[in-house]
Protein backbone atom coordinates (compact mmCIF):
# COMPACT_ATOMS: atom_id res chain seq x y z
CA UNK A 1 0.00 0.00 0.00
CA UNK A 2 3.13 2.51 1.08
CA UNK A 3 4.60 1.52 -2.63
CA UNK A 4 1.61 2.14 -4.25
CA UNK A 5 1.03 5.29 -2.64
CA UNK A 6 4.59 6.37 -3.69
CA UNK A 7 4.61 5.73 -6.75
CA UNK A 8 1.12 8.01 -7.01
CA UNK A 9 2.76 11.02 -5.37
CA UNK A 10 6.25 10.31 -7.62
CA UNK A 11 4.31 10.54 -11.11
CA UNK A 12 2.16 13.63 -9.61
CA UNK A 13 5.17 15.55 -8.70
CA UNK A 14 6.74 14.83 -12.99
CA UNK A 15 3.13 15.81 -14.28
CA UNK A 16 3.22 18.99 -11.46
CA UNK A 17 6.86 19.46 -12.94
CA UNK A 18 6.26 19.61 -16.74
CA UNK A 19 3.02 21.45 -16.78
CA UNK A 20 4.73 24.06 -14.33
CA UNK A 21 7.74 24.30 -17.17
CA UNK A 22 5.35 24.03 -19.91
CA UNK A 23 3.27 27.45 -17.91
CA UNK A 24 7.16 29.09 -17.38
CA UNK A 25 8.13 28.45 -21.25
CA UNK A 26 4.49 29.91 -22.52
CA UNK A 27 4.90 32.78 -20.01
CA UNK A 28 8.33 33.70 -21.23
CA UNK A 29 7.06 33.56 -24.38
CA UNK A 30 4.84 34.99 -24.06
CA UNK A 31 6.45 38.16 -22.40
CA UNK A 32 8.94 38.39 -25.42
CA UNK A 33 5.66 38.72 -27.45
CA UNK A 34 3.95 41.23 -25.59
CA UNK A 35 6.98 43.43 -24.98
CA UNK A 36 8.20 43.62 -28.43
CA UNK A 37 4.03 44.31 -29.44
CA UNK A 38 3.13 46.33 -26.14
CA UNK A 39 6.90 49.06 -27.15
CA UNK A 40 5.76 49.53 -30.58
CA UNK A 41 1.68 49.98 -29.81
CA UNK A 42 3.18 52.45 -27.59
CA UNK A 43 5.27 53.95 -29.52
CA UNK A 44 2.51 54.27 -32.67
CA UNK A 45 0.22 56.06 -29.74
CA UNK A 46 2.99 58.78 -29.27
CA UNK A 47 3.17 59.37 -32.72
CA UNK A 48 -0.82 59.53 -33.55
CA UNK A 49 -1.48 61.90 -30.42
CA UNK A 50 1.49 64.06 -31.84
CA UNK A 51 0.13 64.62 -34.77
CA UNK A 52 -3.82 64.58 -33.55
CA UNK A 53 -2.80 67.70 -31.03
CA UNK A 54 0.09 69.78 -33.29
CA UNK A 55 -1.24 69.64 -36.77
CA UNK A 56 -1.77 72.63 -38.49
CA UNK A 57 -5.17 71.97 -40.11
CA UNK A 58 -7.39 70.67 -36.71
CA UNK A 59 -10.35 69.08 -39.17
CA UNK A 60 -7.77 66.46 -41.13
CA UNK A 61 -6.40 64.48 -38.03
CA UNK A 62 -9.35 63.64 -36.29
CA UNK A 63 -8.66 60.04 -34.45
CA UNK A 64 -11.20 57.88 -36.94
CA UNK A 65 -9.37 59.45 -39.89
CA UNK A 66 -5.65 59.42 -38.81
CA UNK A 67 -6.36 55.17 -37.91
CA UNK A 68 -7.57 54.96 -40.80
CA UNK A 69 -4.99 56.35 -42.77
CA UNK A 70 -2.39 54.50 -40.88
CA UNK A 71 -4.29 51.32 -41.96
CA UNK A 72 -4.39 52.31 -45.36
CA UNK A 73 -1.12 52.59 -45.16
CA UNK A 74 0.11 49.57 -43.40
CA UNK A 75 -1.64 46.73 -45.78
CA UNK A 76 -0.56 49.54 -48.69
CA UNK A 77 2.87 48.60 -47.75
CA UNK A 78 2.86 44.49 -47.83
CA UNK A 79 1.74 44.24 -51.79
CA UNK A 80 -0.56 45.49 -54.39
CA UNK A 81 -3.60 43.27 -53.27
CA UNK A 82 -4.10 43.50 -49.66
CA UNK A 83 -6.14 46.75 -48.61
CA UNK A 84 -7.58 48.27 -45.49
CA UNK A 85 -11.37 48.61 -46.42
CA UNK A 86 -13.24 51.33 -44.81
CA UNK A 87 -17.08 50.67 -44.06
CA UNK A 88 -17.58 52.34 -47.26
CA UNK A 89 -15.37 50.44 -49.10
CA UNK A 90 -15.93 47.02 -48.12
CA UNK A 91 -19.91 47.41 -48.78
CA UNK A 92 -18.88 48.29 -52.68
CA UNK A 93 -16.93 44.89 -52.65
CA UNK A 94 -19.63 43.13 -51.74
CA UNK A 95 -21.94 44.74 -53.97
CA UNK A 96 -19.61 43.63 -56.89
CA UNK A 97 -19.21 40.36 -55.83
CA UNK A 98 -23.19 40.41 -55.37
CA UNK A 99 -23.19 41.84 -58.91
CA UNK A 100 -25.72 44.78 -58.13
CA UNK A 101 -25.74 47.76 -56.68
CA UNK A 102 -27.44 50.65 -56.90
CA UNK A 103 -26.26 53.64 -59.20
CA UNK A 104 -26.26 54.85 -62.74
CA UNK A 105 -24.56 52.26 -64.91
CA UNK A 106 -21.11 53.53 -65.90
CA UNK A 107 -17.97 52.07 -66.36
CA UNK A 108 -15.04 55.20 -65.35
CA UNK A 109 -11.19 55.01 -65.23
CA UNK A 110 -8.31 57.61 -64.59
CA UNK A 111 -7.28 59.30 -67.55
CA UNK A 112 -4.61 61.59 -67.04
CA UNK A 113 -5.81 63.26 -63.97
CA UNK A 114 -9.23 63.24 -64.50
CA UNK A 115 -12.30 60.43 -64.14
CA UNK A 116 -13.27 59.39 -67.53
CA UNK A 117 -16.20 57.58 -68.79
CA UNK A 118 -14.66 54.68 -69.98
CA UNK A 119 -18.71 53.45 -71.37
CA UNK A 120 -22.27 53.70 -70.04
CA UNK A 121 -23.46 50.10 -69.53
CA UNK A 122 -26.48 49.26 -71.86
CA UNK A 123 -29.71 49.71 -70.97
CA UNK A 124 -29.35 51.98 -68.07
CA UNK A 125 -29.65 55.34 -66.53
CA UNK A 126 -26.16 56.69 -67.87
CA UNK A 127 -26.86 55.08 -71.37
CA UNK A 128 -30.25 56.97 -71.22
CA UNK A 129 -29.31 60.60 -70.23
CA UNK A 130 -26.91 60.60 -73.39
CA UNK A 131 -23.24 60.42 -71.02
CA UNK A 132 -20.87 58.75 -74.00
CA UNK A 133 -17.33 57.52 -74.00
CA UNK A 134 -14.40 60.14 -73.01
CA UNK A 135 -16.50 62.60 -70.75
CA UNK A 136 -15.18 63.74 -67.66
CA UNK A 137 -16.75 64.21 -64.75
CA UNK A 138 -16.15 67.33 -63.10
CA UNK A 139 -18.88 68.02 -60.27
CA UNK A 140 -21.50 65.38 -58.38
CA UNK A 141 -24.37 67.08 -56.84
CA UNK A 142 -22.29 70.71 -57.51
CA UNK A 143 -18.88 69.19 -55.75
CA UNK A 144 -15.78 69.64 -57.62
CA UNK A 145 -14.31 66.37 -58.55
CA UNK A 146 -11.62 67.15 -61.13
CA UNK A 147 -8.69 65.69 -58.15
CA UNK A 148 -10.85 62.51 -57.58
CA UNK A 149 -9.74 58.53 -57.36
CA UNK A 150 -12.07 56.73 -59.08
CA UNK A 151 -12.76 55.06 -55.76
CA UNK A 152 -13.92 58.34 -54.35
CA UNK A 153 -16.00 59.02 -57.87
CA UNK A 154 -17.66 55.64 -56.77
CA UNK A 155 -18.50 56.38 -53.45
CA UNK A 156 -20.30 59.57 -54.90
CA UNK A 157 -22.00 57.83 -57.56
CA UNK A 158 -23.68 55.07 -56.50
CA UNK A 159 -26.69 55.04 -53.62
CA UNK A 160 -30.20 54.13 -52.79
CA UNK A 161 -32.33 53.52 -55.91
CA UNK A 162 -34.76 56.03 -57.15
CA UNK A 163 -32.80 58.98 -55.47
CA UNK A 164 -31.09 61.07 -57.82
CA UNK A 165 -27.85 62.78 -58.67
CA UNK A 166 -26.68 65.43 -60.98
CA UNK A 167 -23.51 65.19 -63.43
CA UNK A 168 -21.36 68.13 -64.56
CA UNK A 169 -19.60 66.90 -67.71
CA UNK A 170 -16.65 67.91 -69.41
CA UNK A 171 -16.86 66.56 -73.54
CA UNK A 172 -13.26 67.29 -75.01
CA UNK A 173 -14.16 66.23 -78.69
CA UNK A 174 -16.88 69.31 -78.80
CA UNK A 175 -15.47 71.20 -75.46
CA UNK A 176 -18.90 71.28 -74.28
CA UNK A 177 -19.79 71.11 -71.23
CA UNK A 178 -22.87 69.32 -70.13
CA UNK A 179 -25.61 68.83 -67.00
CA UNK A 180 -27.66 66.22 -66.24
CA UNK A 181 -29.83 65.01 -63.63
CA UNK A 182 -29.89 60.85 -63.51
CA UNK A 183 -31.93 59.21 -61.30
CA UNK A 184 -30.78 55.44 -59.31
CA UNK A 185 -31.73 52.58 -60.21
CA UNK A 186 -30.84 49.00 -59.38
CA UNK A 187 -27.61 47.58 -61.66
CA UNK A 188 -27.29 43.83 -62.51
CA UNK A 189 -24.03 43.00 -63.68
CA UNK A 190 -24.15 40.14 -65.94
CA UNK A 191 -20.43 38.65 -65.99
CA UNK A 192 -21.38 36.86 -68.41
CA UNK A 193 -22.51 37.94 -72.18
CA UNK A 194 -22.45 38.13 -75.93
CA UNK A 195 -23.36 33.88 -76.04
CA UNK A 196 -23.26 33.22 -79.79
CA UNK A 197 -22.94 30.68 -82.34
CA UNK A 198 -20.27 32.12 -84.72
CA UNK A 199 -20.24 30.24 -88.10
CA UNK A 200 -23.09 28.03 -87.38
CA UNK A 201 -20.63 26.00 -85.18
CA UNK A 202 -18.26 27.31 -83.06
CA UNK A 203 -19.50 28.69 -79.14
CA UNK A 204 -18.65 32.05 -78.02
CA UNK A 205 -18.90 33.43 -74.36
CA UNK A 206 -17.56 36.17 -72.78
CA UNK A 207 -17.01 36.18 -69.08
CA UNK A 208 -16.14 40.10 -67.51
CA UNK A 209 -16.14 39.01 -63.91
CA UNK A 210 -16.42 36.29 -61.48
CA UNK A 211 -19.14 36.81 -58.78
CA UNK A 212 -22.05 35.05 -56.91
CA UNK A 213 -24.35 33.83 -60.39
CA UNK A 214 -21.24 33.49 -62.47
CA UNK A 215 -20.93 29.91 -62.65
CA UNK A 216 -24.72 29.34 -62.46
CA UNK A 217 -24.92 31.81 -66.00
CA UNK A 218 -22.47 30.45 -67.69
CA UNK A 219 -23.90 26.61 -67.21
CA UNK A 220 -26.86 27.77 -68.84
CA UNK A 221 -24.96 29.63 -71.47
CA UNK A 222 -22.45 26.49 -72.43
CA UNK A 223 -26.09 24.08 -72.22
CA UNK A 224 -27.83 26.62 -74.57
CA UNK A 225 -24.84 26.38 -76.89
CA UNK A 226 -24.69 22.36 -76.86
CA UNK A 227 -28.00 22.37 -77.33
CA UNK A 228 -27.70 24.22 -81.06
CA UNK A 229 -24.88 21.69 -81.80
CA UNK A 230 -21.79 23.65 -81.48
CA UNK A 231 -18.89 21.59 -82.00
CA UNK A 232 -15.84 23.91 -80.18
CA UNK A 233 -16.04 26.90 -77.66
CA UNK A 234 -14.30 29.33 -77.49
CA UNK A 235 -14.02 31.31 -74.06
CA UNK A 236 -13.03 35.28 -73.65
CA UNK A 237 -11.66 36.14 -70.40
CA UNK A 238 -9.45 39.08 -71.51
CA UNK A 239 -10.23 42.11 -69.27
CA UNK A 240 -11.48 40.16 -66.96
CA UNK A 241 -10.02 40.93 -63.36
CA UNK A 242 -11.25 38.07 -61.27
CA UNK A 243 -13.31 37.63 -58.40
CA UNK A 244 -14.27 34.74 -56.43
CA UNK A 245 -11.99 31.36 -56.71
CA UNK A 246 -15.45 29.47 -55.85
CA UNK A 247 -16.96 31.13 -59.43
CA UNK A 248 -13.55 30.27 -61.23
CA UNK A 249 -13.25 26.51 -59.95
CA UNK A 250 -17.13 26.09 -60.84
CA UNK A 251 -16.43 27.56 -64.23
CA UNK A 252 -13.36 25.04 -65.04
CA UNK A 253 -15.46 22.34 -63.15
CA UNK A 254 -17.91 22.11 -66.01
CA UNK A 255 -15.14 20.65 -68.44
CA UNK A 256 -13.54 18.43 -65.36
CA UNK A 257 -14.40 15.12 -64.34
CA UNK A 258 -15.63 15.61 -60.42
CA UNK A 259 -12.97 14.90 -57.68
CA UNK A 260 -10.25 16.32 -60.06
CA UNK A 261 -7.73 19.22 -58.79
CA UNK A 262 -8.52 22.19 -60.80
CA UNK A 263 -6.01 24.69 -58.25
CA UNK A 264 -4.11 24.53 -55.25
CA UNK A 265 -3.10 27.18 -52.91
CA UNK A 266 -0.30 27.15 -50.68
CA UNK A 267 0.70 29.42 -47.63
CA UNK A 268 3.46 30.31 -45.95
CA UNK A 269 3.87 26.77 -44.42
CA UNK A 270 3.82 23.36 -46.50
CA UNK A 271 0.69 22.12 -44.26
CA UNK A 272 -1.13 25.04 -45.88
CA UNK A 273 -1.13 23.67 -48.84
CA UNK A 274 -4.86 23.00 -50.07
CA UNK A 275 -6.47 21.48 -52.87
CA UNK A 276 -9.38 22.39 -54.51
CA UNK A 277 -11.11 20.25 -56.70
CA UNK A 278 -14.52 19.96 -59.10
CA UNK A 279 -17.35 19.38 -57.55
CA UNK A 280 -19.22 19.57 -60.65
CA UNK A 281 -21.44 16.21 -62.11
CA UNK A 282 -19.16 14.66 -64.52
CA UNK A 283 -20.40 15.13 -68.21
CA UNK A 284 -18.83 14.20 -71.46
CA UNK A 285 -17.77 17.48 -73.38
CA UNK A 286 -14.70 16.69 -75.58
CA UNK A 287 -15.33 19.39 -78.66
CA UNK A 288 -12.22 21.33 -78.47
CA UNK A 289 -12.01 24.79 -76.66
CA UNK A 290 -10.19 28.52 -77.14
CA UNK A 291 -9.23 30.13 -74.21
CA UNK A 292 -8.83 33.98 -74.96
CA UNK A 293 -7.04 36.12 -72.84
CA UNK A 294 -4.66 39.47 -72.55
CA UNK A 295 -2.69 41.67 -70.39
CA UNK A 296 -6.09 42.63 -68.36
CA UNK A 297 -7.06 38.23 -68.06
CA UNK A 298 -5.94 38.43 -63.39
CA UNK A 299 -7.05 36.03 -60.67
CA UNK A 300 -9.96 33.99 -60.88
CA UNK A 301 -9.59 34.58 -65.02
CA UNK A 302 -6.22 32.77 -64.65
CA UNK A 303 -6.84 29.78 -62.80
CA UNK A 304 -9.61 28.85 -65.37
CA UNK A 305 -7.13 29.43 -68.55
CA UNK A 306 -4.27 27.97 -66.42
CA UNK A 307 -6.38 24.57 -65.50
CA UNK A 308 -7.51 24.08 -68.72
CA UNK A 309 -4.47 24.32 -70.25
CA UNK A 310 -2.62 22.18 -67.98
CA UNK A 311 -4.88 19.24 -68.25
CA UNK A 312 -4.85 20.05 -72.36
CA UNK A 313 -8.32 20.58 -72.73
CA UNK A 314 -7.94 23.81 -74.13
CA UNK A 315 -5.34 25.94 -76.45
CA UNK A 316 -4.74 29.62 -74.75
CA UNK A 317 -4.40 32.33 -77.53
CA UNK A 318 -3.85 35.97 -76.80
CA UNK A 319 -1.33 37.89 -74.57
CA UNK A 320 0.71 37.23 -71.44
CA UNK A 321 -2.01 37.29 -68.37
CA UNK A 322 -1.96 39.66 -65.55
CA UNK A 323 0.14 37.44 -63.06
CA UNK A 324 -2.13 38.21 -60.05
CA UNK A 325 -1.94 34.77 -58.53
CA UNK A 326 -2.59 35.56 -55.01
CA UNK A 327 -5.30 34.48 -52.52
CA UNK A 328 -7.09 37.00 -50.65
CA UNK A 329 -8.73 36.80 -47.32
CA UNK A 330 -11.04 39.27 -45.90
CA UNK A 331 -11.63 39.72 -42.23
CA UNK A 332 -14.25 41.53 -41.57
CA UNK A 333 -14.05 44.18 -38.51
CA UNK A 334 -15.84 45.54 -35.73
CA UNK A 335 -16.44 48.61 -37.14
CA UNK A 336 -18.17 47.18 -40.28
CA UNK A 337 -14.45 47.95 -41.72
CA UNK A 338 -12.39 45.12 -43.04
CA UNK A 339 -9.11 43.43 -44.12
CA UNK A 340 -7.89 42.09 -47.27
CA UNK A 341 -4.39 40.56 -47.48
CA UNK A 342 -2.50 38.13 -49.10
CA UNK A 343 -2.64 34.80 -47.68
CA UNK A 344 -1.81 32.27 -50.05
CA UNK A 345 -0.71 31.93 -53.57
CA UNK A 346 -2.57 30.04 -56.71
CA UNK A 347 -0.57 27.03 -59.11
CA UNK A 348 -1.82 25.59 -61.51
CA UNK A 349 -2.40 21.86 -61.59
CA UNK A 350 1.04 21.47 -63.08
CA UNK A 351 2.25 22.82 -60.41
CA UNK A 352 3.06 26.28 -61.89
CA UNK A 353 2.56 29.81 -60.26
CA UNK A 354 0.68 32.20 -61.66
CA UNK A 355 1.98 35.10 -59.53
CA UNK A 356 4.19 37.95 -61.21
CA UNK A 357 4.62 35.24 -64.28
CA UNK A 358 1.00 35.30 -65.73
CA UNK A 359 -0.46 32.50 -67.89
CA UNK A 360 1.41 32.26 -71.28
CA UNK A 361 -0.94 31.74 -74.77
CA UNK A 362 0.03 28.63 -76.67
CA UNK A 363 -0.56 30.81 -79.51
CA UNK A 364 0.49 34.89 -78.88
CA UNK A 365 -1.47 37.44 -80.52
CA UNK A 366 -0.84 41.00 -79.20
CA UNK A 367 -3.10 43.92 -80.09
CA UNK A 368 -2.01 47.70 -79.72
CA UNK A 369 -2.92 49.82 -76.86
CA UNK A 370 -5.66 51.55 -79.81
CA UNK A 371 -6.61 48.01 -81.28
CA UNK A 372 -7.25 47.40 -77.43
CA UNK A 373 -9.32 50.47 -76.14
CA UNK A 374 -11.53 50.26 -79.71
CA UNK A 375 -11.93 46.23 -79.25
CA UNK A 376 -13.26 47.72 -75.59
CA UNK A 377 -15.86 49.96 -77.01
CA UNK A 378 -17.04 47.58 -79.84
CA UNK A 379 -17.43 44.65 -77.50
CA UNK A 380 -19.63 47.37 -75.04
CA UNK A 381 -21.64 48.03 -77.87
CA UNK A 382 -22.41 44.94 -79.82
CA UNK A 383 -26.09 46.00 -80.78
CA UNK A 384 -24.95 48.99 -83.10
CA UNK A 385 -24.54 48.38 -86.80
CA UNK A 386 -21.68 49.47 -88.41
CA UNK A 387 -22.81 52.97 -89.92
CA UNK A 388 -24.23 53.83 -86.33
CA UNK A 389 -21.08 52.74 -84.43
CA UNK A 390 -18.87 54.94 -86.35
CA UNK A 391 -21.33 58.16 -85.86
CA UNK A 392 -21.32 57.24 -82.20
CA UNK A 393 -17.79 57.08 -81.66
CA UNK A 394 -15.79 58.71 -84.53
CA UNK A 395 -14.17 54.84 -85.99
CA UNK A 396 -15.06 52.19 -87.83
CA UNK A 397 -15.00 48.93 -86.47
CA UNK A 398 -11.79 47.12 -86.61
CA UNK A 399 -10.84 43.39 -86.92
CA UNK A 400 -10.57 40.99 -83.93
CA UNK A 401 -7.17 39.64 -84.42
CA UNK A 402 -7.30 37.72 -81.20
CA UNK A 403 -10.76 36.34 -81.97
CA UNK A 404 -9.94 34.72 -85.62
CA UNK A 405 -7.09 33.50 -84.58
CA UNK A 406 -9.25 31.60 -82.28
CA UNK A 407 -11.62 30.70 -84.78
CA UNK A 408 -9.34 29.80 -87.28
CA UNK A 409 -7.33 27.22 -84.43
CA UNK A 410 -10.80 25.34 -83.46
CA UNK A 411 -11.91 25.17 -87.29
CA UNK A 412 -8.30 23.33 -87.37
CA UNK A 413 -9.11 21.44 -84.88
CA UNK A 414 -12.13 20.29 -86.31
CA UNK A 415 -10.80 19.65 -89.31
CA UNK A 416 -8.08 17.24 -87.94
CA UNK A 417 -10.47 15.16 -85.78
CA UNK A 418 -12.78 14.75 -88.66
CA UNK A 419 -10.43 13.03 -90.91
CA UNK A 420 -8.96 11.21 -87.69
CA UNK A 421 -12.34 9.98 -87.40
CA UNK A 422 -12.58 9.33 -91.60
CA UNK A 423 -9.04 7.63 -90.73
CA UNK A 424 -10.47 5.00 -87.86
CA UNK A 425 -13.72 4.42 -89.44
CA UNK A 426 -11.63 3.66 -93.11
CA UNK A 427 -9.44 1.24 -90.90
CA UNK A 428 -12.22 -0.25 -89.21
CA UNK A 429 -14.20 -1.04 -92.74
CA UNK A 430 -11.14 -2.91 -93.67
CA UNK A 431 -11.14 -4.92 -91.20
CA UNK A 432 -14.40 -5.64 -90.88
CA UNK A 433 -14.56 -6.70 -94.86
CA UNK A 434 -13.35 -10.09 -95.31
CA UNK A 435 -11.57 -10.18 -98.74
CA UNK A 436 -12.70 -14.07 -99.14
CA UNK A 437 -16.32 -13.64 -99.42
Amino acid sequence: MIKRNLFFFVVFLVLANLIFGAYQLSQRRTASFSSDYYSNISHFGQVLRIIHENYVDEDEVGYDRLIDAALEGMLRSLDPHSQYLTRDKFTTLQEETQQQYGGIGIQIESRDGRVTVVSPIADTPGEAAGILPGDQIIRVDGKNTERYSTDQMVELLRGEPGAEVELTLYRPKTEETIEVTIVREIIELESVRDVSLLDDEIGYIRVTQFGDRTAEEFEKAVRDLEEKEMRGLILDLRNNPGGLLTASVEVAGLFFNRGEMVVYTQGRDRETRQEIESRTPARDREYPIVVLINSGSASASEIVAGALRDTNRAVVVGEKSFGKGSVQSIEPLRRGDALRYTSAYYYTPAGVTIHEKGVVPDISVSLSIEETARLLQQRNRPDLDPEEFRERFGFEPIEDKQLQTGIDVLKGLLLYAGLDNAGEMRARSSVDVDPGD
